[in-house]
């Protein structure tokens, strides 16, 4: 018998659903809808009934080297010390805060620690996200907002510490950011569309039960955010697109008076501002692009809004260097750069030289966690690699020097020297050189092992290698990891994401492809034995290269995958779809609308072999609707020519992230691990 002869199959087609035979499952919550999801749970859950013993067996092992009581390094701000701890058995961890030191150290004092949220008990066994978390500058108050479908809409609270009484704010359709003026008694926050876009500011005051619109996006291509300025002096609005982006300033000591635009938008200019202290004055400081595509950085006086043509050029565009971020505080400007594929922290201290934090490995992941107060000299890093637990270090601005403060511990028996990190580069066919990420066991090295090959590709989010104690499972079998790099990304900067995008989407997945037969052609693997995945957007990267080159690949997983891309941008009326156009572009345009329909995972699908496919979707997902999963391994079961498992998992209670909960995270991660070694034979 076939591996899918007793699988769900949809019907082929209605009379009403034009060109889309599957377009039915879009009805959600229709008796018939439900019945096919929960049929291809049913399914999935039968066909890998199996490995029951070795998903738990894997979900312990997992578990057994993660330090499940475990205390986060507190951070300093005002008169006290604020810091999560995780405990045994829980599936969030608890907020804290304790009086702050007379030495000034961030050691933690647990006989006066506060408990301020738990949010094991808010989640009562069920879904919860929290949003917001933010404490109120007098320290007197907490705003935070919970999510408890998996949709992404919020509800917000604010909690009064000294004596615990919360209040839900009577406010619907919020987006979950909460953002605290001076006063400690005026709050913003942000209000969704109908395409789950935030568009509204509003500006609530404690003890009213009303709200005041502040601010009202129209274009359905910008999504507004506040936030509060390095100095803590100031607020600002942000309006972003995908390539054009308009901020607008309130002094937070000020909040009843009106937003202050600080530079009008104008199309394809992204600027990103922050406030902070240069040589001692207050100053505006603004990342932009309007020099060039790796931004430079500028800074003007902020006795008033500074005019464009006011700003000043502090670091300029370099033509290899991309600059992503920056940090403000008192003693210096922090820079985080990206080179040759790599994150880079540059450090201008006020008054001192320039340098470059030095770090061990040849590639890693780096960024700036905890900028601490603004009146510090020092910050934090986090600096990991795929063979090296994450670090928290501790830098000290004026000299450079460091300190780790915690590693993340792996319980058991575990010596990164006996794993290899690599970075090799694969070939385009455009001869483009995309690099890749690998590590395996030390004693592989020379030779064809299973391998499992992740990739995502798009916005410019660039995947640096991380450490991950599941992965050690696939390690410890002699299975290699990658990452192929692509472009979409942001790894070499903005050209490499633009080289990735709109017309140029095909380069992502001919990307893929070109390393894929790199690590076949190089010995570390080969076809039977590679296994792929991706989610989201790196669904679409799957869907795309599975239907190209189904014979490079043994097995696939595809996450949340934004397979049916034509006929989402198709619908301006879904979450995203109208700010996706600067990413996708709109296929309204009969030239897009061509180029769209000829990679799009779904519409491609053919009358072909295709590997063995793991789909994961989440019903409550507000970004990647369900049914593009559902709609896609539908039209798979029917059309594809071979016996090899394809299974859909729908995560009924979940959303785009999946199920809340470490655990079940964990458990989520045994099943897909579970598939791999059934596909590959490795049980």
């Amino acid at each position: 018998m076939s591996a899918t002869a007793n699988a769900p199959r949809a019907p082929i087609a209605r009379q009403d659903a034009g060109s889309d035979p599957y377009a039915w499952l879009q009805e959600r919550d229709a008796p018939e809808v439900m019945d096919y999801l929960k049929a291809e749970n049913a399914y999935q859950e039968a066909q890998l009934a199996d490995q029951a013993e070795l998903r738990e067996q894997l979900f312990q092992e997992i578990k057994g080297r993660i330090l499940e009581t475990d205390l986060s390094l507190a951070s300093p701000w005002g008169p006290y010390l604020y810091y999560p701890r995780t405990t045994a058995g829980d599936e969030y961890p608890r907020h804290y805060r304790c009086p702050r030191p007379a030495d000034d150290s961030a050691t933690v004092d647990e006989s006066h620690e506060e408990l301020l949220l738990d949010p094991n008990v808010l989640a009562n066994g069920g879904f919860l996200s929290l949003g917001a978390f933010n404490v109120s500058p007098d320290h007197q108050r907490l705003a935070y907002s919970l999510d408890t479908n998996g949709d992404e809409i919020y509800t917000l609270f604010v909690k009064e510490l000294a004596s615990g009484a919360i209040s839900e704010l009577p406010f619907e359709d919020c987006d979950g950011s909460m953002t605290w003026a001076n006063d400690s008694q005026t709050l913003f926050f942000a209000e969704l569309d109908d395409t789950h876009r935030p568009h509204k500011l509003l500006r609530h005051r404690l003890g009213s039960d009303t709200a005041e619109l502040v601010f009202e996006e129209p274009d359905g291509r910008f999504f507004l955010h506040c936030y509060r300025a390095s100095s803590e002096r100031q607020l600002i609005l942000l309006l972003n697109s995908k390539t054009t982006s308009e901020a607008w300033v309130l002094d937070a000591e000020h909040p009843e008076q009106a937003f202050t635009c600080l530079a009008p938008r104008v199309e394809d200019h992204e600027y990103y501002p922050d406030h902070g202290q240069l040589d001692g004055q207050w100053r505006w400081f603004i990342r932009s692009n309007q020099d060039g595509i790796n931004f430079a950085l500028y800074h003007a006086p902020s006795d008033s809004v500074p005019r464009r043509e006011q700003w000043q050029v502090l670091v300029p565009h370099r033509e290899q260097i991309m600059l992503e971020g920056m940090t403000l505080n008192a003693a210096a400007l922090t820079l985080s750069l990206r080179e040759g594929g790599l994150p880079i922290i540059e450090v201008h201290p006020q008054g001192l030289a320039a340098y470059r934090v030095e770090l061990p490995d040849a590639a890693y992941s780096l960024y700036v966690s905890d900028s601490l107060e603004f009146v510090s000299q020092r910050i934090r890093l986090r600096y990991e690699a795929l063979n090296r637990p994450a670090q928290v270090r501790q830098l000290e601005l004026l000299n450079g020097e460091q300190k780790v403060l915690k590693q993340t511990p792996v319980l058991g028996p575990f010596d990164a020297d006996a794993y290899v990190s690599q970075r090799l580069w694969a070939t385009a066919a455009d001869g483009t050189q995309v690099p890749i990420s690998l590590v395996q066991r030390r004693e592989d090295l020379g030779k064809p092992v299973p391998l499992y090959l992740y990739g995502y590709g798009a916005y410019g989010e660039s995947l640096d290698p991380w450490f991950s104690h599941a992965r050690l499972s696939l390690l410890e079998r002699g299975v290699a990891f990658a990452i192929a790099h692509v472009r979409g990304g942001g790894e070499l900067g903005e050209a490499w994401y633009r080289a990735g995008k709109q017309e140029h989407k095909t380069n992502t997945f001919g990307d893929f492809i070109a390393c894929a037969e790199h690590l076949i052609a190089n010995g570390v693997t080969r076809a039977e034995q590679l296994a792929i995945s991706g989610g989201s957007a790196g669904g679409l990267l799957i869907g795309a290269v599975l239907n190209q080159r189904p014979d490079l690949f043994k097995a696939a997983i595809a996450e949340v995958p934004f397979v049916d891309v034509l006929n989402t941008m198709l619908d301006p009326d879904l979450p995203l779809t109208v700010t996706e156009y600067d990413e996708w572009g709109n296929p309204a345009d009969p030239e897009v609308y061509a180029r769209i329909k000829a990679y799009a995972p779904y519409e491609n699908v053919k009358a072909q072999a295709y590997p063995a496919l793991l789909v994961v979707a989440g019903y409550n997902d507000s970004r990647v609707q369900y049914w593009e999963a559902a709609k896609w391994v539908a039209k798979l079961r029917v059309t594809k020519t071979d016996d090899n498992l394809l299974l859909l998992k729908t995560e009924l209670g979940a959303g785009h992230g999946g199920m809340s909960g470490r655990y079940q995270g964990l458990k989520d991660v045994a099943l897909e691990y579970g598939f791999v070694f059934k596909v590959l034979g490795l049980v």
